[in-house]
């Protein structure tokens, strides 16, 4: 499913051309247009069988009166498994003047609850808008979670090395999309910008500590999204901070979270700053608090408005693209 420049936006949720992805022909220099397709992916989250971390037990753990199997979310109830876990598609995209003959990145989005990927991440929070408009020289990769549920589960990305395993996968939808297949390996070798939103810290700690892809994490984006898990986020940036970034903004619905690893780098002698950052480059440790945001805003106006672009803008290393 390829979706058009002029789509992009709320327009871009409904305007998708059907098309499958094709190795077309690379362009001779920066991309002319930004491209973006909504492919299925074998390595994405869902859906999956597996079990869960911690007691393993079984994530489908219960069967309707019709034979459907389903998982019992803690706050959402019951959700089927053809309904809720079966979507396996992947948002893929290269912004219009991308180049991938010069130092370039992936921004890889993971969505929070009650999403989907069209009318949520493209539509009303406006992520391919905002990445684009940074001019980063980068890829964009968003999956699709759990359909418009409230639940957090990272489903395949618990396991051990599948958040690798995604960003492989990942390498061939970008080079298919760019259009030729000998760039698989430089796609598969680019640094990765992590972001989460909101109940997407779930999949984010587990990418971060078991999914395998190492100093390939050049930094990490956290909107609103510590709530849990700070433990092992804790342990990512006491291992990483000198070769990647951290940046973490919250609103009071994640306070008590973002609280919790700053009291455990504190005891650990890990200095961070809570001044909005300048730059965010290896050795950036940053918490940035919020008042009076409204948390399911946050990805659109939160300390400004278009809070992504606002700190793509500060990441450095990477190479801006001409604005048009």
């Amino acid at each position: 499913m390829r979706l058009s420049r002029r789509s992009f936006g709320i327009g871009l949720a409904a305007a998708a051309l059907a098309a499958e992805p094709s190795f077309a022909g690379a362009p001779d220099g920066p991309l002319p247009q930004t491209v973006a397709e909504l492919v299925r992916f074998a390595n994405a989250p869902f859906p999956y069988d597996g079990a869960k971390p911690g007691d393993g037990s079984d994530f489908l753990d219960t069967t309707g009166p019709d034979g459907r199997v389903g998982h019992t979310s803690p706050r959402g109830g019951i959700y089927y498994a053809d309904e809720t876990y079966s979507d396996s598609r992947v948002l893929v995209a290269l912004p219009a003047g991308f180049e991938l003959r010069r130092r370039a990145a992936i921004v890889v989005f993971f969505h929070g609850n009650n999403a989907t990927l069209q009318r949520d991440v493209i539509g009303r929070q406006r992520i391919l808008d905002q990445f684009a408009a940074s001019h980063l020289n980068a890829a964009l990769i968003a999956p699709q979670f759990a359909v418009d549920a409230l639940d957090s589960s990272a489903g395949r990305f618990w396991l051990k090395g599948a958040f690798a395993g995604f960003m492989s996968e990942a390498a061939t939808a970008l080079a298919r999309l760019w259009g030729a297949r000998s760039v698989r390996g430089t796609f598969a070798g680019l640094p990765i910008i992590l972001v989460a939103y909101s109940g997407g810290y779930d999949p984010a700690a587990y990418a971060l500590t078991v999914g395998g892809v190492g100093r390939r994490m050049a930094g990490v984006i956290l909107m609103d999204a510590l709530v849990d898990e700070a433990d092992k986020f804790t342990s990512w940036i006491a291992a990483s901070r000198r070769s990647a970034f951290f940046f973490s903004a919250y609103s009071e619905a994640s306070e008590d979270g973002n609280e919790a690893v700053m009291r455990r780098l504190a005891a650990r002698g890990i200095p961070y700053s809570s001044a909005p950052p300048a730059r965010l480059g290896p050795g950036s440790v940053v918490f940035l608090a919020t008042e009076g945001v409204s948390h399911d805003d946050y990805m659109t106006s939160a300390w400004v408005a278009d809070p992504l672009t606002w700190l793509l803008d500060r990441v450095t290393g990477f190479p801006r693209y001409p604005h048009s």
